[in-house]
């Protein structure tokens, strides 16, 4: 009677490898949870075990070499790893107080933050870009014009 249950224990481990792919994200047990899945399949179609377990591990191999690189590269185009004060160089910011070499403030994702220039001065509601970040002060230039 065990044996016509296997399959379910095929699915239990499955279910075990996407709660540790949970964990690590990085896409392996999920595709050894796929090949556990073939294992059940061939289970519940009624393959002797030796079958089951070539089955799980051609398809779980399979789906490494093929699905996993296709979602890291998916995935991993999608996320901006900056973080921080380096998250805000080169964003765009509006001036609030005229942005001098000595002082000024501007509007920097959604912040009011300290900000001065390199060399000149900037109106309030001008554009300006981050150059990079000076202790707790933006170091801001204005937006290059477009050439139409």
């Amino acid at each position: 009677m065990f044996d016509s249950h296997i399959w379910l224990v095929w699915l239990g481990i499955a279910l075990v490898l996407v709660a540790v792919e949970a964990a690590t994200v990085d896409f392996v047990f999920l595709m050894l949870a796929g090949g556990a899945l073939g294992g059940s399949v061939a289970s519940a179609l009624g393959a002797p075990f030796a079958v089951q377990a070539v089955v799980a591990a051609v398809v779980a191999v399979g789906l490494l070499f093929t699905v996993r690189p296709y979602l890291k590269r998916r995935f991993a185009s999608r996320f901006d790893h900056h973080m921080g004060v380096s998250a805000n160089l080169g964003r765009s910011a509006v001036v609030i107080d005229r942005v001098s070499d000595a002082s000024g403030t501007v509007k920097l994702a959604g912040e009011t933050w300290t900000a001065r220039t390199a060399a000149g001065t900037i109106e309030p509601g001008e554009e300006v870009v981050v150059d990079r970040i000076d202790g707790a002060t933006a170091v801001v230039s204005r937006v290059p014009a477009i050439d139409r």
